[in-house]
């Protein structure tokens, strides 16, 4: 074999030891990389984000669940950027949650289970909460339609109340993702239906995809009544499901007018994916349970119904 000599031979004994210490410092990289990463698993440290110091697993898992208490969503990013790790560091505590039973993931992040806006609870349960507040809230809806208008109607079961107080009307043409509230059109003598197709959502009657979406992209209403899984004045109108979303931009956006039916325990709330801001939409009706103090900041749009205190449903 070759062997340098001389001047030459020098420089290939310092470049071999160069990259020796090279080599050895990119391994003690790795170890010391591969460490952090076993003991952030292990829940022994979270690293250094915008909480400060360093964070157990556990407590990184509470602040987590505050935060699906108070606003009904997270995302990968926002808790990736907080606590300083990466983000699949965090899908893996979004994962051990889910297991939990305290959230369901989600694109982009994770939504609180059974919390703010009921996400996901089947329609057979949906549609006995607040019954009183929803029937209130469909009445007043309905004063605003008149014969012969053209309707684009949301899933929900505040929709479906709505739908029902229309029964008096002759003369209507409904568009909509809810085979119950296809259904009941479908009964109305007088009426036109037209039905957006789309894949069906389990428990909830709902129709989504993107067939849903080029339908409702080809048709021009009078008004479209949707309901909401959250309704904050900052974040606007949100909802738990992506697709679901992309059905009720549609929706918005093929009527001439757009109202939002939401009971007020949907109100001051977040949910994961946004629909449109409050200033999209042209009448958002709730019942006045809504406390004083949160109405001005809905403006104009907000009507608050009065419900019978006499009158109870159980919810």
């Amino acid at each position: 074999m070759y062997a340098p000599v001389g001047g030459r031979y020098a420089r290939f004994r310092a470049l071999v030891k160069a990259n020796s210490c090279k080599f050895v410092h990119d391994r003690a990289v790795d170890s010391a990389y591969q460490a952090k990463q076993s003991m952030i698993e292990r829940g022994s440290i979270i690293g250094h984000g915008k909480e400060g110091g360093s964070v157990l697993m556990t407590t990184r898992h509470e602040l987590i669940r505050r935060e699906l208490v108070s606003t009904g969503f997270v995302t990968t990013s926002a808790l990736s950027d907080r606590f300083g790790v990466d983000v699949s560091t965090i899908r893996r505590d979004l994962a051990m949650l889910e297991r939990d039973g305290v959230l369901k993931r989600s694109h982009g992040g994770a939504t609180a289970v059974a919390a703010p806006g009921e996400q996901d609870i089947p329609y057979r349960l949906k549609r006995t909460k607040r019954l009183t507040q929803k029937r209130a809230i469909a009445a007043h809806a309905a004063g605003l339609v008149s014969e012969g208008q053209i309707l684009v109607i949301d899933s929900g079961s505040t929709t479906y109340a709505f739908v029902e107080r229309l029964r008096a009307l002759n003369s209507l043409t409904v568009v909509t993702n809810d085979l119950r509230v296809a259904k009941f059109s479908a009964e109305q003598s007088g009426w036109t239906l037209l039905v957006t197709g789309g894949q069906l959502v389990e428990g909830v009657y709902t129709l989504i995809g993107d067939h849903a979406v080029r339908l409702l992209g080809e048709v021009r209403a009078d008004w479209a009544f949707l309901g909401a899984d959250a309704v904050d004045p900052v974040a606007g109108i949100t909802n738990s499901g992506l697709e679901e979303s992309k059905a009720k931009r549609a929706m918005i956006a093929a009527a001439r007018a757009a109202v939002v039916l939401a009971d007020s325990s949907k109100l001051g709330r977040r949910s994961l994916c946004p629909v449109a801001s409050v200033d999209d939409i042209d009448h958002l009706i709730t019942d006045d349970d809504l406390p004083a103090a949160d109405r001005e900041a809905y403006g104009e749009r907000l009507t608050c119904v009065a419900v019978d205190p006499s009158v109870s449903d159980g919810a």
